[in-house]
């Protein structure tokens, strides 16, 4: 990397060489925090793993489903149940994480994880106890809310923990532990559907107390958000709290949190002046508030939810192989897809790279799923070209759209807006979640429209649009700080401009034609992480 050829004041906290000498090993204690708090998907995804296998066990239909002797197994569920039961779970989190900007006016990061789990621990009793519909709905319904807040929340963490430089890796774990959380539901489904009874899916359901607990009693060897604390006034716990989270020596501490303190002071204060209307009032912020949330939303638009959601029944009802097995098999092959994504996104980890190649893979695999099903229904041939075209599609997914929609989502938000903002992108994300798993069975039901895999003329084009808009507004903040990002955004940036642009440190940003200059010369992002002091 070269050195840049303006002078710059750069905080002495935050240079290249700082970072080169205090590297993975000594981020230990604050990279084992976040790993801790990227747990919290593990429940969201072993719920999804869970209830799609649920819904095709003749144990679970017997209970709420119906005798059906022209399906495969002989029994099935209604439609509308269906819907219900997979959609009302994501409504739930869609409620809970639309809270999220005034619950963290009162509630800090750890505590409302907390209040996540004994909402989980309160909803699976309700579940596991009654045979009723109505009380199943209850029992989805506050997991969900719970769900939400442990999404969100455990997100909010990781963004204002994580060292920038770490910032993509930490996130991508939050997607491996979603992905693990889906497999472990799926392997234990697919173990536990053999049994004849209640038990088939009982047992299922009493894994989902394993986690609260195990989180409940990690959080408290945890310090709080620093970043957090800071907008609540709270100076000297936030200053505690980075000692805790950093390695540098009290001097550096002392740098970061003046950067967070300049930061939100440009921002307008302390978080107790934000509303829900600032998000939109100001250009900058309203910009910040869009990209976040069509960035997030993204994930939706590639027709994840429907496969995750509905995988095992899909394959079931589509005549297509060991169903369970099947779904058991892609879950571990976007596990892996994870893994290696995560190995990657520090070293690479371009955001709208992969999201473009991510979503256009997934377009293309959809759409030949569809064609190969129109011309050939129900042949042997037909079932193995579509699970191949699955493992395809689920390795797009995984591998490159899930963790940078994620990534994006979480890193765009003004610091002052943050919980508002990514509040709003993830209740967006999860509606667009919950309308796919609530319209879902109308498609492909056999009692319904009975599309099957033909579903996928739908979501091709969803995905492509989404990857034109990545192209098109997305910018490229990877290894950036939040100040920096806050800087170009007050710049007014365009997107293509936010990789090469130069930011300074505090107390201003780079004049345009550093920027141009940079370009032309063709070289890399350079950020106060990475620029050498220049002596004057």
């Amino acid at each position: 990397m070269t050195d840049v050829e303006h002078p710059v004041d750069i905080p002495v906290a935050i240079t290249a060489e700082v970072e080169e000498k205090y590297g993975i090993k000594a981020h230990w204690k604050c990279l084992a925090a976040c790993t801790l708090v990227s747990m919290c998907p593990f429940q969201y995804g072993l719920d999804f793993g869970l209830i799609g296998g649920l819904q095709a066990m003749i144990g679970f239909l017997k209970v709420f489903g119906h005798p059906a002797p022209h399906v495969a197994g002989g029994w099935n569920i209604s439609p509308s149940r269906q819907q219900l039961i997979s959609s009302l779970m994501t409504l739930g989190a869609f409620l809970s994480s639309s809270l999220a900007g005034p619950t963290a006016t009162f509630l800090s990061r750890r505590q409302t994880i907390w209040a996540a789990s004994l909402l989980c621990i309160v909803s699976n009793i309700i579940m596991m106890a009654t045979t009723s519909i109505g009380g199943l709905y209850a029992g989805r319904l506050l997991l969900g809310l719970a769900n939400g807040f442990y999404m969100t929340f455990s997100q909010l963490y990781l963004q204002e923990v994580a060292p920038a430089r770490y910032r993509g890796l930490m996130i991508s774990s939050f997607q491996v532990w979603t992905s693990v959380g889906s497999l472990i539901g799926g392997v234990v489904d697919n173990f536990t559907q053999k049994i004849d009874g209640r038990d088939s899916y009982l047992i299922p359901l009493g894994l989902i107390f394993v986690f609260p607990v195990v989180i409940s009693l990690g959080l408290f060897a945890v310090p709080e958000s620093p970043r957090w604390l800071m907008m609540q006034g709270r100076e000297e716990q936030a200053r505690k709290s980075l000692r805790w989270h950093r390695p540098y020596t009290d001097q550096m501490v002392e740098e970061e949190i003046k950067d967070i303190q300049l930061a939100l002071a440009a921002e307008g204060e302390t978080i107790k002046g934000a509303s829900v209307w600032d998000m939109f009032r100001d250009p900058v912020d309203r910009r910040r508030t869009v990209l976040a949330v069509c960035g997030l939303t993204v994930q939706g638009a590639s027709g994840a939810m429907y496969m995750i959601a509905y995988g095992t029944y899909f394959f079931k009802m589509a005549g297509i192989g060991k169903p369970f097995e099947n779904h058991v098999i892609l879950t571990s092959l976007g596990v892996v897809a994870i893994l290696v994504n995560s190995a990657m996104v520090t070293h690479f980890g371009r955001r709208r790279v992969f999201l473009i190649s991510g979503l256009i893979l997934c377009g293309v695999a959809q759409l030949l799923t569809a064609v190969v099903y129109t011309v050939k229904p129900g042949t042997k041939s037909t079932g193995q070209a579509i699970i191949g075209l699955a493992v395809i599609y689920i390795l797009g997914y995984n591998g490159m759209v899930a963790t940078y929609a994620w990534i994006s989502g979480g890193e765009l938000p003004s610091q002052r807006l943050r919980s508002y903002t990514f509040g709003l992108a993830t209740a967006i994300g999860f509606f667009a979640a919950w309308l796919t798993t609530f319209t879902a069975p109308y498609f492909i039901n056999p009692e319904s429209m009975n599309w099957g895999p033909k579903y996928g003329y739908i979501w091709t084009p969803s995905c492509w649009i989404s990857a034109l808009w990545v192209y098109l507004y997305l910018p490229e903040v990877k290894g950036r700080t939040l100040e920096e990002i806050d800087q170009m955004f007050e710049a007014r940036l365009p997107a293509r401009k936010f990789r090469k642009y130069v930011c300074v440190g505090r107390g201003g940003v780079a004049n345009e034609s550093d920027s141009v200059n940079s370009e032309k010369k063709g070289e890399e992002v350079v950020h106060a992480e990475e620029v050498k002091r220049v002596s004057s």
